[in-house]
């Protein structure tokens, strides 16, 4: 196991994540429960061990990336034998464990569901955002989420160590888990005259956000529970995605402390 660094220009030291590398080292990681955030793959690579790995990429249902020799390359000069993970600087949840505890302490839940969030300092500047307003958890998908890397962890400003983040595997049965739990959904979306203000969230609630350029998938629209939009008034009809779900977020907060 291997750490890295990123310094800022001025030389200061970036927080470092844990890299593995090598197959069999990378399947012993796996099996010690380690949480893998990326995982990459020489392309064209094959033999018997690497097809372990593969049966238990998909034991875990764990994603993987096919990239050329020289990305390998330029990420270390040691013998990964075509085979590079990088281990996740936090420990995931998941929502199903997590939402019975918030019920207990007699809380009502608060949860953030980003639906194709790819861009690290977006996903930093949210969980910072979602952590100051006392949201409960954070819930990404495994696959199409922006990694928890340093960048991530230095635009939320350590927030990603408080706040529980739960990468599920699919958003969709998730959405159906939290609506049979009594959670509603509520989608931030262009695609509706209603608006955010006019949504009840002192009841449990999860907000859900999108990528920017495509919005919330259609199947947690069709699911969801309400759709809202934040009233616009300039010429330009869009906000930052990390905007949008702080307006969003102190809206729930400012209902809630009424």
């Amino acid at each position: 196991m291997q750490q890295f660094q990123r310094r800022e220009p001025r030389g200061e030291k970036r927080e470092s994540n844990q890299m593995v590398f090598g197959i069999r080292a990378v399947m012993e990681a796996i099996d010690s429960g380690k949480e893998i955030e990326s995982l990459f793959i020489q392309r064209g690579l094959s033999g018997g061990l690497l097809m372990e790995l593969k049966a238990l990429l998909k034991e875990h249902n764990l994603p993987s990336q096919q990239v050329p020799i020289e990305k390998l390359n330029r990420i270390t000069r040691k013998n990964h034998q075509g085979v590079i993970a990088v281990i996740s600087p936090i420990t995931y949840q998941q929502i199903e464990d997590l939402l019975p505890t918030i019920y207990e302490k007699g809380e009502t839940p608060l949860l953030l569901m980003l639906d194709g969030v790819t861009d690290v300092r977006n996903m930093g500047a949210i969980a910072r955002t979602a952590e100051c307003a006392g949201v409960h958890a954070i819930i990404v998908p495994k696959k199409g989420s922006a990694e928890i890397n340093p960048d991530a962890i230095k635009t939320s400003a350590g927030a990603l160590y408080k706040i529980p983040v739960c990468r599920q595997d699919s958003l969709g049965k998730v959405g159906r888990f939290l609506i049979d739990s009594g959670v509603q959904m509520v989608v931030s979306t262009e695609k509706t005259e209603d608006s955010i203000h006019d949504v009840d969230y002192t009841v449990p609630t999860c907000i859900v956000m999108g990528a920017e350029d495509v919005g919330v998938s259609d199947d947690l629209i069709r699911i969801s529970d309400k759709l809202a939009r934040i009233p616009m008034f300039g010429e330009i009809k869009s906000l930052n995605v990390s905007v949008s779900a702080g307006v969003v977020i102190y809206e729930a907060i400012r209902q809630r402390a009424q």
